[in-house]
């Protein structure tokens, strides 16, 4: 018989110093590094703005499964240049 674990939360790490995030945001940047990089006022609005998003069901997961389709082709168009 096999024994399943309980599920455990996967930690984030943050791209830029490789901490844990430790909270369930949208956004991989620790809060040290995203205000490093784009300062307080303009971290907390892309911190808003992402949680907001992901409220409304508007970010794309990129988890990969067998009942995705392919992507559209675009047909046989040419482009030409002058």
């Amino acid at each position: 018989m096999i024994k399943l674990k309980k599920k455990e939360k996967m930690t984030k790490k943050c791209i830029y110093c490789k901490a844990d995030i430790t909270d369930d945001r949208s956004l991989d940047v620790c809060n040290q590094c995203g205000v490093g990089v784009w300062g307080q006022k303009m971290f907390n609005a892309i911190l808003q703005n992402m949680e907001n998003a992901k409220d409304n069901g508007d970010l794309c997961n990129s988890t990969v499964s067998s009942n995705e389709q392919p992507p559209a082709k675009l047909g046989n168009s040419r482009i030409s240049f002058m």
